[in-house]
């Protein structure tokens, strides 16, 4: 399996930080967040990793390079501007190819997350080994979690492994999901499409499955979060180790 890191974002609210350093590379607990996510899809066997990038995605290949340092094999998926999640995995589909991949935002911290259980979740049978029918096959497995602070209403409602757009109680989409290719289809290379449309279209026809992450899991999307993980004292830009 092949694993897509989501780097194309301009952090806005980052700023001043991302006016010259990518959102993807600033650091908590002296670790840039992208670097946190490689070693974690390292660890599990996951080596093959794709990483889209637009605003001062030059800085983003400097630091990371091939990959090798850390015992992966990173490729880019250049972006002149930002083609949202679906387009950039759209873009990026010479580089992913058409099975099954894991794909995950640069700007969450969840150190302790274990991408070995990804492998299997969209696998021809349901989590009790059953075959599923063709028309209810999965095409993407999603990870939720609880509510935080900045989005109470949640994203999601989730019944038997099945995730939905309705029902109480919602539960956030965490940013890390496993998708068919067959997903993107209809997405134009180049073009700029949301993930959410699709991800709505398809859990409506109960093709979305999914489970909730108990583990720790922090948005990192503003100077104040980003602080507060690091303890106040926010560093970036430095190389890992």
């Amino acid at each position: 399996m092949k694993a897509m890191i989501f780097a194309a974002g301009r952090g806005n609210r980052m700023r001043p930080l991302t006016d010259t350093c990518p959102k993807p590379l600033l650091e908590v607990h002296g670790r840039p967040l992208i670097v946190w996510h490689i070693l974690n899809l390292v660890r599990a066997g996951i080596t093959e990793i794709v990483i889209n990038h637009a605003h001062l995605g030059n800085k983003l290949e400097e630091a990371l390079g091939d990959g090798s340092v850390f015992g992966a094999t990173i490729q880019y998926s250049g972006e002149n501007t930002a083609l949202e999640t679906a387009g950039g995995i759209a873009k990026a589909r010479p580089l992913l190819g058409e099975e099954p991949f894991v794909a995950i935002a640069s700007d969450i911290y969840c150190p302790y997350f274990d991408f070995k259980q990804v492998e299997t979740v969209l696998e021809d049978n349901d989590v009790w080994g059953r075959p599923h029918a063709d028309t209810k096959r999965d095409v993407a497995w999603l990870y939720l979690v609880k509510n935080p602070p900045f989005h109470p209403g949640g994203d999601f409602s989730l019944h038997s492994f099945t995730v939905r757009n309705e029902g109480e109680p919602k539960w956030t989409f965490s940013g890390i999901g496993v998708y068919r290719m067959s997903m993107f289809d209809s997405i134009q290379p180049g073009e700029r499409v949301p993930l959410g449309s699709i991800l709505r279209e398809y859990i409506a026809r109960g093709q979305v499955g999914g489970e909730i992450y108990r583990g720790e899991w922090k948005n990192v999307n503003t100077i104040e979060e980003l602080e507060a993980l690091n303890g106040s004292a926010t560093t970036f830009n430095k190389k890992p180790d």
